[in-house]
């Protein structure tokens, strides 16, 4: 054995060695188009919410940006897929609806939030409730939280809205730079270009192998290949940033160029216990099933052999709002709707969200809290179209539930949680209903015997 060769300083580069190749091969990407096409999927999701805290409870636009975007981009190399970052709902739900519930509030909940996060994933305990928890029971969750989705989609599409006090002012107009002739014309140019996903393209292919090369014309075949290769949900983005310039010319005069400052957010004894109440509480569950549970179930899904432990996805959300709601940045977790929505338009390595982070990095140094006046003309309706897209595929995720049973169960899970606005009622009710029917199999099992 020779000792030059197993020697600690040889140990330890050539461990940081591997770290860095395997960094390297989570961000190359699979297809430059697609990727960032998949970058798209998951703002209908992300822009209204950060607009709506932005108008109505003075959140630091830029701060939120810088900070989003170096989330996406460590968490694009960390896990090598498009793993999401997305505002944390329910903690912006408070605020949006409650004058009382303030940045310090918002901040001192996500701190919290994120806390509890980060010693569940430590001590192991998430990645024990991740077992326990029964998969009928997951994807009544993911069903609802698809169905919320899809449902506020339509709201954005067919409503008027005033994100600033979160409600709708009116039937949207037929026509218009923000109109519903628009936002149908966006969405059948994605059902053209994207059709039901990559289940339609790996049809294609098995018909073009059955039928022949002779039976399916090359040119042809070229044509649907560039068809779908197209980056639809980018291209409606690109628009909607030329609308909202033409709706309002005079924005350029209102942007101020440079960063936001960085300030330490003072968290008074009320904002904390507030944050935890009315924040924090109603936030747990919802981030606990959907940003960790949900995103692990649906990770396997999308990308087998890539399974990620609900440890280490606890602990990037808690580290995420531990150090970034301290300076203003907006509390922040996974998603499994954003999942759903990135992978949907294309995104299939780390280096679709890391783009997307890259973009968001640029964006909060160059323009900072002045962006808010160009997001603010940006057409809902687009926004509504992406947003519909993403919650059909995570609610598409649900069909994997082949017997009654889990179908039922299942369903009352996501009822539930629909008509009672919360995931973890909706939780509770799937779980007893799961374990009633265990119950009962058991003693169809095993009569009692007089």
């Amino acid at each position: 054995m020779d000792p030059e060769n197993h020697s600690p300083h040889k140990s330890k580069s050539g461990y940081l060695s591997n770290i860095i190749d395997q960094v390297k091969t989570n961000l190359v990407f699979r297809s430059k188009w697609a990727e960032l096409n998949g970058a798209m999927g998951d703002l209908g999701t992300f822009i209204p919410i950060v607009l709506a805290l932005t108008l109505a409870n003075d959140l630091n636009l830029g701060t939120t940006l810088i900070f989003t975007g170096v989330y996406n981009i460590v968490t694009g190399a960390i896990y090598g897929v498009p793993m999401p970052v997305q505002p944390m709902k329910a903690i912006a739900a408070a605020a949006i609806s409650g004058s009382d519930f303030g940045v310090p509030e918002i901040m001192a909940s996500g701190i919290l939030t994120g806390g509890v996060l980060l010693v569940l994933g430590i001590t192991g305990l998430m990645q024990l409730v991740y077992k326990i928890i029964p998969l009928s029971v997951v994807r009544g969750i993911q069903l609802a939280q698809g169905l919320s989705f899809a449902l506020t989609a339509v709201k954005y599409i067919r409503k008027i809205q005033d994100f600033s006090k979160s409600k709708a002012k009116g039937d949207r107009p037929w026509l218009g730079l923000d109109g519903l002739v628009l936002a149908i014309i966006c969405a059948c140019f994605i059902i053209v270009i994207s059709g039901a996903g990559e289940e339609e393209q790996s049809g294609e292919r098995e018909t073009a192998g059955v039928l022949g090369d002779e039976e399916i014309r090359p040119r042809k075949r070229r044509v649907r290949k560039i068809i779908f290769s197209i980056p639809s949900a980018f291209i409606i983005f690109l628009f909607g940033v030329v609308f909202a310039f033409i709706r309002r010319p005079k924005v350029l005069e209102e942007i101020r160029f440079g960063p936001s400052s960085f300030q330490v957010v003072k968290m008074s004894k009320r904002a904390w216990k507030e944050g935890f109440i009315k924040g924090t509480i109603p936030q747990l569950p919802l981030s606990v099933l959907n940003s960790v549970i949900g995103v692990c179930k649906l990770s396997s899904d999308l990308f087998p052999g890539r399974d990620f432990s609900a440890t280490s996805l606890s602990v990037t959300v808690g580290l995420m709002n531990v150090i970034g709601c301290w300076f203003g940045a907006m509390p922040s977790c996974h998603g499994a709707g954003g999942l759903a929505g990135q992978y949907k338009f294309g995104g299939r390595s780390g280096g679709c969200v890391a783009l997307l982070g890259t973009a968001k990095l640029v964006l909060g140094l160059v323009l900072g809290t002045s962006l808010v006046k160009i997001l603010d003309q940006f057409p809902v309706g687009i926004l509504g179209v992406l947003l519909l897209f993403a919650g059909i595929e995570l609610a598409m995720a649900s069909r994997d539930m082949n017997s009654k049973e889990e179908s039922f169960v299942m369903l009352i899970c996501t009822t539930v949680s629909l008509v009672g606005s919360s995931a973890a009622l909706g939780f509770l009710s799937g779980m007893i209903v799961h374990v009633l029917i265990r119950l009962r199999n058991l003693s169809k099992i095993n009569p009692v015997v007089p």
